[in-house]
């Protein structure tokens, strides 16, 4: 493929999609993430998409949001791989509420084999998941059904939420920044989010590496309301997403990265171990316990290599 048929095919998935991840694009058009970067900053260069941390967006500053057949089918293996982990923080007989989005319908799935739960949610895709689970009680917020994510949204989504309480929301989005937190671009669905995390103790946001960094229209958590950030390994090249998560561990996010690195095809992450997951140990985590006592070494006498030869001569001896 030539280099002009090339950037016409990104170009023209940008526009369809808001954002590709530089790998989905290098997947596409059949060649290395060094050559599609190459080409993401030429069509920069001529203001026809604006590069963001490890892929490409629609220009203007904020990407909107794809519909649910554009999204199901990006970065699907670290999906897979984040909902592994994040289903294993739920615990038997929790109550729960789960907002909408691929990678959460991919942690219902999961969910289904948890018993005595109770998840509270106001996605038609969460809730299908769950469908068919005896041992799993499902609620749904009333509302008005938005097509392009599945989720009922506007003020009866809301005030069904009033009064509510559960122990955890699990939460994705369009981007993901230290400085404003998780966002999204619909004003409608941003609503509902934050009627989801004012009635949990805790806040688990799921967002693979392509959402650091991204920031849209409509904020939803800020980021010293996350409890914990779940997310799949960024590639060694993109310093700016390891950046932000250093960014947002400093401000108290736990960071707990799932297992088998963004690389990792689905038949792959497949063989992984269930829940396999790294905390990563990084500074200033909110809840994170204190080191035990350091065992410090005690200087050594002035003449300790004379006695060590004395006792080699003894048993030479």
């Amino acid at each position: 493929m030539f280099a002009a048929e090339r950037r016409q095919l990104i170009l023209e998935m940008v526009r369809a999609n808001g954002a590709v991840s530089l790998r989905e694009l290098a997947r596409v058009v059949q060649t290395s993430e060094v050559t599609v970067r190459r080409d993401v900053r030429a069509l920069e260069a001529e203001g026809l998409l604006d590069r963001r941390h490890g892929g490409a967006v629609l220009p203007g500053g904020f990407t909107r949001e794809s519909g649910y057949p554009q999204k199901s089918h990006l970065a699907t293996a670290e999906k897979t791989a984040i909902a592994d982990v994040a289903a294993g923080l739920v615990q038997e007989g929790e109550a729960i509420v789960v907002g909408a989005g691929t990678t959460t319908q991919e942690l219902a799935r999961r969910l289904a084999r948890v018993p005595g739960l109770t998840v509270v949610t106001n996605s038609l895709l969460v809730a299908q998941a769950l469908a068919h689970a005896n041992r799993v009680e499902v609620v749904m917020t009333g509302g008005t059904l938005r097509g392009s994510n599945y989720a009922l949204v506007g003020s009866g989504a809301e005030q069904s939420l009033h009064g509510l309480r559960v122990s955890r929301a699990f939460l994705s989005g369009a981007g993901l920044t230290a400085e404003r937190g998780l966002s999204t671009s619909n004003m409608l669905s941003a609503s509902v989010d934050r009627a989801l995390v004012q009635a949990a103790a805790e806040v688990v946001v799921l967002a693979d590496h392509t959402k650091l960094g991204t920031d849209t229209m409509f904020q939803t958590v800020p980021t010293d309301t996350i409890t914990r950030l779940v997310t799949d390994e960024p590639p060694a090249h993109d310093e700016r997403a390891a950046m932000e998560l250093q960014a947002l561990a400093d401000q108290g996010v736990q960071i707990t990265v799932a297992g088998g690195g963004p690389g990792t095809s689905a038949a792959e992450g497949a063989r992984q171990p269930r829940h396999h997951r790294r905390d990563v140990p990084l500074p200033g985590q909110r809840g994170a316990r204190h080191p035990g006592p350091q065992l410090r070494s005690a200087p050594l006498p002035p003449d300790h290599q004379e006695r060590q030869a004395r006792v080699a001569d003894l048993r030479r001896r």
